[in-house]
């Protein structure tokens, strides 16, 4: 028996690939910034019994709190986030208002907004698990709140009530 592990795959790829061997695994991004797996991919691993490793879950450190204006524009021409929609305007005021918002729900559990973005993406019942990178021993610290924290149905309104951009 063989096992196809894939990655940033459609439903469609899905489909012609599960015709060699079953699909064990499906890597996406997946963030409450960039949630398009949502319609189509998370459903259809759901039916055929694929696990989720979500990619991102942070949006590229977007989402832990940390990144400002100014630090993400003194990042590096060749740093790929410079050209992401997500870290530009008029996206990247709402997206940091996002985070505020974050931070409150965080603060209220004693999390980071990191730890509440990681949360959120693992509540999905399709997401198997989240792929968190990390530099540092500090920032694994950071996030490791995440596993245990349970958002309460006030806080996912919150979130889910956030007007982002489209």
């Amino acid at each position: 028996m063989r096992w196809i592990g894939v990655s940033n795959f459609s439903v469609p790829q899905l489909e012609r690939v599960s015709k060699v061997a079953p699909v064990t695994s499906l890597q996406p991004p997946y963030n409450l910034l960039v949630r398009g797996i949502e319609r189509e991919q998370l459903p259809w691993c759901q039916t055929h019994g694929a696990g989720v490793l979500a990619y991102s879950p942070m949006r590229s450190g977007l989402l832990t709190g940390k990144m400002t204006k100014e630090r993400i524009a003194a990042m590096p021409e060749d740093d790929h986030r410079q050209r992401v929609p997500d870290f530009q305007e008029p996206r990247l005021s709402r997206n940091l208002e996002f985070v505020e918002l974050l931070r409150g729900i965080g603060a209220k559990h004693g999390c980071s907004p990191g730890e509440v973005a990681i949360a959120w993406t693992l509540k999905n019942p399709a997401i198997t698990a989240a792929i968190v990178g990390m530099r540092s021993a500090a920032q694994a610290k950071g996030v490791a709140g995440a596993a245990a924290l349970a958002l309460t149905s006030e806080d996912l309104a919150a979130i889910e009530g956030f007007d982002l951009p489209a």
